[in-house]
Formats: C-alpha cells, sequence, structure tokens
C-alpha cells in the first residue's frame, strides 16, 4: 500500500478529471469513489449543500502510482509549486502526453532538448495541474514513473535542502538521494549555491526538490496535499506533533508545516471509519482525526 498519496483539490469536477487522467496515461485505472453525505443529519456542512449525495473522493492510480482527487470547491487553485515528474520510455510517448495534457492547459517550459535532457517539458494541464515529462536514460538509473516535486519560492526559496533533510527526518524509513545539484556560480548571487534538483525517499516513494526563486507569483497551498495513510492513533499523533506548524490551518486532519506545504495525516481505513454513522460529521469538528471517536455508534 502507498504510504504517502497525493491528494488533488478540484472544484466539482473531480471525476471528470480523474478520467480524463485515465484515458491520458498508460496502466491507469480508477479504483473507487466516496459520496458526500445526502444531509446535514449526516454531517453535511452547510456550505457543502450543492454537493449532498455526490462524488466526495476519487481513488485513482497513473502508472501504478495513487492518487486522491476530492471533489470540492474554489477555495484552493492549484500552481506548480507541486508537479508530478512524469518519466517516458520513449520520444513518441512524450509527444503523444505533450499533445493531450498541453491542450486547455499552459506551456511552462516548452517540449525539447535541454542540457539535462534530450527532451523535458513543463505544462499546467487544464485543470491547474503541473507535469514534468523526462525521457528515461538509456543508460540506466531509471526514474521512478511518478515523482512529486516541490517548489520552493518567495520567502521559501534557498529551503529546498532544508525541508529536504527534514523530511527525512520525520519520516523513519527515508534517504537523502544522492541526485544533489546546485545552482553554479554563473547563475548570480541570489542563485549560487541552491538547489536546482534534489531528490529524497520516504517509504518506497521518491520526492523531488527545487529552489524557484523568489519571482514567482504563486507558492504552496492545499489544492496539492500529501496524505499520509497511518496504521494507529500513536503514528497519527507522531506525524502531526512532527509536521504541524500552523495551528490556525489544523483542520479534519489536514495540518500545514513549516514551508507552506500541507499534508492529510489519516488513518488507513479512513473510508469504511467514515462509513459509521456520524462518522463524517464528527470528522468535521477535528482538527487532528482522533480514530476512536470516528468509530463511536452514538
Amino acid at each position: 500500500m502507498q504510504k504517502v498519496v497525493p491528494n488533488l483539490w478540484f472544484d466539482h469536477n473531480a471525476k471528470e478529471a480523474a478520467d480524463f487522467y485515465v484515458s491520458v496515461f498508460t496502466d491507469s485505472k480508477i479504483n473507487a469513489l466516496s459520496y458526500y453525505p445526502k444531509t446535514e443529519e449526516e454531517g453535511l456542512a452547510d456550505f457543502q449543500k450543492d454537493l449532498a449525495g455526490k462524488v466526495l473522493t476519487v481513488d485513482f492510480e497513473l502508472g501504478g502510482y495513487h492518487f486522491l482527487a476530492i471533489n470540492a470547491d474554489t477555495t484552493f487553485k492549484p500552481n506548480p509549486s507541486i508537479s508530478f515528474f512524469y518519466t517516458c520510455n520513449s520520444k513518441e510517448e512524450s509527444d503523444e502526453l505533450w499533445k493531450k495534457l498541453s491542450e486547455g492547459g499552459k506551456v511552462l517550459m516548452e517540449l525539447g532538448k535541454y542540457p539535462f535532457s534530450k527532451c523535458y517539458g513543463w505544462v499546467q494541464d487544464k485543470y491547474g495541474f503541473s507535469w514534468q515529462l523526462m525521457l528515461n536514460k538509456p543508460e540506466g538509473d531509471k526514474r521512478p514513473r511518478i515523482v512529486p516535486c516541490l517548489l520552493f519560492t518567495k520567502e521559501k526559496d534557498g529551503q529546498a535542502e532544508d525541508a529536504m533533510r527534514f523530511y527525512a527526518l520525520v519520516f523513519k524509513d527515508s534517504e537523502v538521494g544522492n541526485n544533489l545539484n546546485k545552482y553554479p556560480p554563473e547563475m548570480g548571487p541570489d542563485r549560487t549555491g541552491k538547489i536546482s534538483y534534489a531528490d529524497f525517499r520516504l517509504f518506497d516513494q521518491w520526492f523531488a526538490v527545487i529552489d524557484g526563486g523568489q519571482e514567482h507569483d504563486f507558492s504552496f497551498n492545499p489544492a496539492i496535499s500529501l496524505m499520509v495513510s497511518c496504521v494507529d492513533q500513536k503514528e497519527i499523533d507522531y506525524y502531526w506533533e512532527k509536521l504541524s506548524a500552523n495551528p490556525e490551518f489544523e483542520q479534519c486532519g489536514w495540518l500545514q508545516d513549516k514551508y507552506g506545504v500541507s499534508w492529510q495525516i489519516t488513518p488507513a481505513n479512513i473510508e469504511e471509519l467514515l462509513k459509521v454513522p456520524g462518522a463524517f460529521k464528527r470528522m468535521m469538528e477535528m482538527k487532528k482525526l482522533d480514530v476512536a471517536k470516528l468509530q463511536e455508534t452514538s
């Protein structure tokens, strides 16, 4: 089971988007749907009335990598602060993916040849989520199919390496990778020594970090959160204590760390727990999730 699952926030079109991604990427499928309560008695909040009984989440996978899409509203809008590297096995595959992902979207870096790759491109799709297409190296050292990438901008620029090492300390089965690349002096004093690309492993998943500069008009927000599936309350408590840095942001198992990255700390069986009568309503009133209270039947 994938321990850390990217959670994507959609404006009333999560199922449509998941269907699109499954049609675009090979070896992909939708695994399960969950639904909003139908009434206030079941836990539906007043601001969710237009979603009563509709799809709440879509569990899907692309190339064997799990994602969760949440059907929500306009509160959060995705931006390139978190994107997804997708490794292609051929130029033909890159071209085909590029064509589909760029339609109705926005090109951030044109698909083409770069010093670091024979074929690379960065695109924001029509739903606002960002993909970096990269070719596998024929000589080996194959990249994982999908790697989430954290881009540190504005006041967080320059914190990529610190964040990577922090996460590697918090998560017990983790390591900092060998790919630690820094901007050279010719990039100027503002870039020198900052991370141009580095990676780290949490459990069996790889993540990347980049210092993106202070000139961008976007930074981390909850449109993409990283959901950690925990085996019990003790593990929930552990990650909550280690990661949460903004008490005002804590809600329904969501937290924000000191770098501004959003996480969801949830029990692995959250879908089953939310089937308990009243559990959804109780969850909406919580900050850190309490498994015992979610299990109450009265």
